[in-house]
């Protein structure tokens, strides 16, 4: 019995394994969450018996490196080398699992992320190019949309959001049929936005702001966009002034995503 429980420990210790990529480089808000997620996942990966590893060599992303892991992680870009792209399609059509937040899906013709990997923008995610955003960083009331999947599981039908800068994207993802939509942005939370340019202050549509694609094992979440004192309207330190992980339904989505896809047998 001792040894069939040792064994039962050790299997349970790790039901999983965890890579965060990220570059952490450009934009201080991104950088921000980049900071705040590599010490929230491992306080969620002990709590939840996972194993959680982080990496900003995206040379990383290839079929050796990638076979130790069950789920990927981009938490704020996605890789442009075409050798890592054929790596991680390969890693999700053979099964493999993906969490992205808000700028890996980021792709818009012409800037520095041009819309160049059709695979990832039109088929995987199927939101295409981005198409515009919200400003400032607004708490937004968010709807869940498919109160049956296990990534909403014991979510209320509406909840408060976190401080984000949300995505508007090219394609309508409701009337994708492999698109699943798990979160939208409530009509409640309109006008949302700031400003001062009044195309960043959304007043009414439909806003998908969570999906999985039927096809493969896989979430996208727009969050990951901290508030950052850029006009230094309280010090010169360029203070964070919001936090992604503060939100405990929010933090709850998330964590249900991330165990839904590490403990998945195969893509739906």
């Amino acid at each position: 019995m001792l040894l069939a429980a040792n064994a039962y420990a050790q299997i349970n210790a790790s039901r999983f394994k965890v890579i965060a990529f990220f570059t952490g480089k450009n934009d201080l808000a991104h950088i921000s969450f980049v900071n705040e997620a590599n010490r929230w996942f491992p306080e969620i990966a002990k709590k939840h018996h996972f194993t959680y590893d982080t990496t900003s060599n995206w040379r990383n992303l290839n079929t050796a490196f990638l076979s130790h892991y069950q789920v990927v992680l981009f938490l704020d870009t996605r890789p442009d080398a075409p050798e890592q792209r054929a790596a991680f399609e390969q890693y999700m059509k053979n099964g493999g699992a993906w969490m992205g937040f808000h700028f890996s899906a980021f792709a818009l013709t012409p800037s520095a992320y041009p819309q160049n990997w059709n695979w990832y923008h039109n088929q995987f995610l199927g939101s295409g190019e981005y198409g515009s955003n919200t400003w400032r960083p607004t708490s937004a009331i968010l709807r869940v949309e498919n109160k049956r999947h296990p990534a909403t599981k014991h979510l209320p039908a509406i909840f408060k959001a976190s401080p984000n800068e949300w995505y508007r994207w090219q394609n309508d993802l409701s009337k994708n049929p492999d698109i699943d939509i798990l979160l939208t942005i409530d009509s409640s939370s309109f006008p949302l936005g700031t400003g001062p340019k009044p195309n960043e202050i959304w007043h009414s549509g439909y806003y998908p702001v969570a999906w999985t694609n039927k096809k493969y094992k896989m979430v996208y979440v727009n969050m990951g966009h901290n508030d950052m004192d850029y006009e230094h309207k309280y010090d010169n330190t360029n203070r964070t002034l919001s936090y992604t992980f503060s939100n405990k339904e929010q933090n709850q989505f998330i964590i249900n995503s991330l165990l839904w896809l590490g403990t998945r047998k195969n893509a739906e």
